[in-house]
C-alpha cells in the first residue's frame, strides 16, 4: 500500500488548483473545432474522420494504468506522464495540420491523437481521486464540480479558439500542445493529498456553494461572450477583456483558500486522506463520524466496531487481537471498499457499466460529429452550436452531483434515479434530431449536453458508494471505457458509415439534409429505450444498499461490522 502523508494546508487549495487541471483535462472536446481543418487539409472522408474521432475517445477514456498509478505515486507523478502525452500527441497533430511535415500516415496520426487524449485520462484521475479522498463525505458534490468544469471546457476552448486564435485550428493545436502542458506544471504542486475536512465544519457547505455559484457565473459568462463575438463585430480590446474577465472567473475559487488564510478558523478533520498508511487514525473528532468508506476492508479496519476511542493505538490493536476482535477474512459487501478483481465479479458492477454504456455512447456519438449535423442541417457557426452543448453538460454534470447528494442524503434515493430520467428524455432527444423540424436543432443540443453530463455526475460517486474509495481510480476509469466503445460502435461504425452512405447517394464531398443522422438517431433513441430499462433494474438492486448508507442522513457502516 502506498504511504500518502497529509498535507497540513487544507484542501481548498488542491480543489481550486484541480478546476484549472479540469479544464486542461477536457482538451478532448476540441476535436469539433479542428475536426473539419483537419479533413479538408489531409483529404479524409468522413468515416475516416469519425475513425479519428473514435482515437480521440480511446485516449480520453482508457485509463486504467493511471487508475493503477494513483495508487502508487503521488498525483504530481501522475501529472507528469500526462503532460508528457499532451506535448507528445498533440505535437504530431499540429506538425500534420499546419503542413509542417507533409504525408504523415493515416495510422500515425490515430496513435497521436490516442496518445494527445490520454492526458486527459491522466490528469483527470490525478485530481478527481485526490479530491474526492479529500473531501470524502461530500463525493457527489465534488464530483459535480470538477467534473462539470470539464464538461464546461469545451466552451472555454471555443472561447479562446474565436478570439485569442482567429478560429485558426493550426494555432489552437498549438496551444494545446505547449500551453496545456505549462499550466499543469504550475498547478503540480498543489494537487495533493492532505487531511480530510469534517462534515461537521458548517463552512465547508457554505464554501461548496461559493465554487458552484462561481463556476455557474463562469459558465453563463462564457456562452453569452461566445454568442456575441459570433453575432457582433467586437474590437480586439473588448474580445481580450473577454478572456481576461474569463480568466479571473476561472481563479475565483482560490477565494476559499485565500479566506481561510486571513480569516482561520477552528476546523475538525477526519484524519488522513484514504490510502494512507494511516488511514486507521481517528483525528479529533469522535470515532462514528467517520465515513465508513474511509476506512479500508481488510480485516484491522473492523477494530473500530470493537474500541470505543483511541483504537488507533498500538496498544489497543494488539489487546483487541488478542481479545480475539479481529473477524476472519470475508468478501467485502456493497459500500466497502473492494479490489478491482473483487468488484470486477458483481453483477450490480457491469449493470453501472452497462448503463452508462448506454447513456454516454449516444451521447459522445453527436459530440463527435456536431460539426457536421449543425452543416447537414444548415448552421453555418457550428461553434456556437458546440458552446451550447458544453454549457448545457457543465450543468448536467454540476447539477447531477448536487441534487443526487440532496436526495440521497434527505431521502436516501439512489443516485441512479435520475440517470433513468435523463436517459428517457435522450430518447424524445434523438427523436427531435430525427424529425429536423425548424428550431429543434438547439433545443435537441441542450437537452443532450444535460442528459449527458448527468451521466458522468452520477456515475463517479455511484462507483465510489458501491466499491469504496480505496481502488476507486481502477475502478472509476474502467466505467470510462465505456466511452471509447460507445464512440466506436455508435460513432465510428454507425454514423460514420450512414453519412458517407448518403454522400454518395448525393453525388457530392458534403451531405446536406436530415437523411444524413436520420437512421443514426433513430438507432440512438433505442439505445437509450434499452439504457433506461437497465437503470430501473440497478436502481431497485442497490435500493437497499443507499438505506443502509445513509440512513439518518450521514454515512453509517454495514451492519455486518
Amino acid at each position: 500500500m502506498v504511504v500518502i502523508k497529509a498535507g497540513s494546508r487544507p484542501p481548498w487549495v488542491g480543489l481550486s488548483a484541480a478546476v484549472w487541471v479540469e479544464i486542461a483535462a477536457g482538451s478532448g472536446y476540441t476535436f469539433a473545432l479542428y475536426s473539419t481543418t483537419l479533413k479538408t487539409v489531409l483529404g479524409f472522408n468522413q468515416q475516416q474522420l469519425t475513425i479519428l474521432g473514435v482515437a480521440n475517445d480511446i485516449g480520453e477514456n482508457v485509463g486504467i494504468l493511471p487508475g493503477i498509478a494513483c495508487n502508487k505515486f503521488p498525483p504530481w507523478a501522475v501529472l507528469c506522464v500526462g503532460v508528457s502525452a499532451c506535448f507528445l500527441g498533440y505535437g504530431v497533430i499540429w506538425l500534420a495540420v499546419s503542413e509542417t511535415v507533409q504525408s504523415i500516415p493515416y495510422w500515425v496520426l490515430w496513435i497521436a491523437l490516442c496518445i494527445a487524449t490520454n492526458c486527459n485520462a491522466w490528469f483527470g484521475t490525478a485530481v478527481l481521486v485526490t479530491n474526492m479522498r479529500n473531501f470524502p463525505l461530500s463525493r457527489g458534490t465534488v464530483a459535480g464540480i470538477l467534473k462539470g468544469y470539464v464538461g464546461l471546457s469545451a466552451a472555454v476552448y471555443a472561447e479562446v479558439y474565436s478570439i485569442v486564435l482567429n478560429n485558426s485550428a493550426s494555432e489552437l493545436l498549438l496551444f494545446l500542445t505547449i500551453g496545456l502542458p505549462i499550466i499543469c506544471l504550475a498547478m503540480m504542486y498543489f494537487i495533493r493529498s492532505c487531511t480530510p475536512a469534517s462534515g461537521e465544519d458548517s463552512s465547508v457547505h457554505v464554501h461548496f456553494l461559493f465554487t458552484q455559484a462561481s463556476s455557474i457565473c463562469l459558465a453563463v459568462y462564457v456562452l453569452t461572450t461566445v454568442i456575441l463575438k459570433a453575432t457582433l463585430s467586437l474590437s480586439n480590446a473588448i474580445s481580450y477583456t473577454f478572456i481576461a474577465i474569463m480568466i479571473i472567473l476561472l481563479m475565483s475559487p482560490i477565494a476559499i483558500p485565500i479566506k481561510m488564510t486571513l480569516f482561520p478558523a477552528n476546523s475538525r478533520t477526519l484524519g488522513p486522506p484514504v490510502g494512507s498508511s494511516d488511514d486507521l487514525v481517528s483525528g479529533e473528532g469522535d470515532a462514528n463520524q467517520l465515513d465508513p468508506l474511509l476506512v479500508p476492508s481488510s480485516p484491522e479496519t473492523n477494530l473500530g466496531n470493537f474500541l470505543e476511542s483511541d483504537y488507533t493505538s498500538d496498544v489497543d490493536m494488539l489487546l483487541a487481537m488478542g481479545e480475539g476482535a479481529v473477524n476472519k477474512k470475508r468478501k467485502p459487501k456493497r459500500g466497502e471498499d473492494f479490489k478491482f478483481r473483487e468488484a470486477i465479479i458483481k453483477a450490480d458492477f457491469w449493470l453501472l457499466w452497462l448503463v452508462y454504456f448506454l447513456g454516454v455512447g449516444p451521447g459522445v456519438t453527436v459530440l463527435n460529429n456536431l460539426a457536421q449535423i449543425g452543416t447537414s442541417l444548415g448552421v453555418d457557426d457550428t461553434t456556437i452550436l458546440l458552446c451550447l452543448f458544453s454549457f448545457c453538460n457543465f450543468l448536467g454534470r454540476l447539477g447531477g452531483g448536487a441534487v443526487s447528494e440532496h436526495f440521497v442524503r434527505s431521502k436516501t434515493i439512489p443516485r441512479t434515479v435520475w440517470t433513468a430520467l435523463t436517459q428517457i428524455i435522450m430518447i424524445i432527444t434523438f427523436l427531435l434530431y430525427a424529425s429536423a423540424l425548424n428550431g429543434t436543432l438547439y433545443a435537441a443540443t441542450a437537452l443532450l449536453g444535460i442528459c449527458y453530463g448527468v451521466q458522468f455526475a452520477i456515475m463517479i460517486p455511484t462507483a465510489s458508494e458501491l466499491f469504496g474509495l480505496k481502488h476507486f481510480g481502477i475502478i472509476y476509469n474502467f466505467m470510462l471505457l465505456g466511452n471509447p466503445i460507445g464512440a466506436l460502435l455508435f460513432s465510428g461504425l454507425l454514423a460514420g458509415y450512414v453519412y458517407d452512405a448518403e454522400v454518395a447517394k448525393q453525388q457530392g464531398s458534403t451531405c446536406l439534409g436530415p437523411n444524413c443522422y436520420r437512421l443514426t438517431f433513430l438507432v440512438l433513441a433505442g439505445v437509450c429505450g434499452l439504457g433506461t430499462i437497465l437503470t430501473v433494474i440497478l436502481t431497485i438492486r442497490i435500493r437497499s444498499v443507499y438505506q443502509m448508507l445513509y440512513a439518518g442522513g450521514s454515512f453509517r457502516l454495514p451492519s455486518s461490522h
